[in-house]
């Protein structure tokens, strides 16, 4: 009887810890201990492709021709970045490129901007609403990390009609730092971190790379992270 007595609150002890720990991580083991405190996302504008001849197409010669300019329009689905509704941001024109294609094939057009664009903070997506003519070709994000290495992320597939906001998530560094999409060094917080955007690659389907191919491009973002770029007034410092 002893024994048995033992066993059972043996067990009864051992479900209760299993059941603690569950309910401790159940929603999301990322929130124990510091990790709840290390992020602080934000959405911020990353370009509104307000301004004519900041952004430029390019396609290869052989392949074909390509113009751009600003075109007056935009979606009518977008919405403001909370905080900056009713502030009278201008928001009036979309950036748009025609490709004249000379052949059939495997082609790359891009769409970059005259100078990089960084953005604050480790950036976790960025989102671009994208009229893309309901084609087969495929939209990819160029991006710089910290290191200086390019990196391209794929959006997407434009073969959709109308406009449609495609968003793509950057990758994460490894736990050593030196993988990846390096965006952040925590023993060099005083170089400039986070990712540069260094513009778009439409890569086609060379089945559908013929004629004359029309893109339009509005409203970029990105979802960033600012918690290690903000410093804590009350922490030490060093240098004694």
């Amino acid at each position: 009887m002893k024994r048995f007595a033992i066993f059972a609150v043996s067990l009864t002890v051992a479900v209760a810890m299993v059941n603690a720990q569950e309910e401790i991580g159940a929603d999301d083991p990322l929130l124990i201990g510091n990790y709840s405190a290390q992020q602080e996302l934000i959405e911020v504008s990353v370009e509104r492709f307000e301004a004519e001849g900041t952004w430029y197409s390019t396609i290869w010669r052989d392949a074909g021709v390509t113009v751009s300019r600003l075109f007056a329009g935009g979606p009518d689905a977008k919405q403001p970045i909370p905080g900056e509704d009713g502030l009278n941001i201008p928001d009036d024109y979309v950036f748009g490129a025609r490709v004249d294609f000379e052949r059939r094939g495997h082609h790359v057009i891009n769409i970059t901007p005259v100078r990089p664009i960084p953005i604050e903070g480790v950036t976790k997506t960025v989102s671009v609403w994208v009229a893309g003519r309901n084609s087969n070709h495929e939209l990819r994000l160029v991006i710089r990390d910290m290191r200086g290495r390019t990196h391209e992320v794929v959006m997407g597939s434009l073969n959709f009609q109308g406009w449609r906001q495609l968003t793509a998530a950057i990758p994460a560094q490894s736990f050593d730092g030196r993988n990846g999409v390096v965006q952040w060094d925590y023993r060099k917080l005083q170089m400039r971190m986070g990712i540069e955007i260094l513009g778009f690659r439409i890569r086609t389907d060379p089945m559908e790379a013929e004629g004359s191919y029309y893109i339009y491009l509005d409203d970029l973002r990105a979802v960033t992270d600012v918690a290690l770029f903000k410093r804590d007034p009350d922490d030490m410092v060093d240098g004694w």
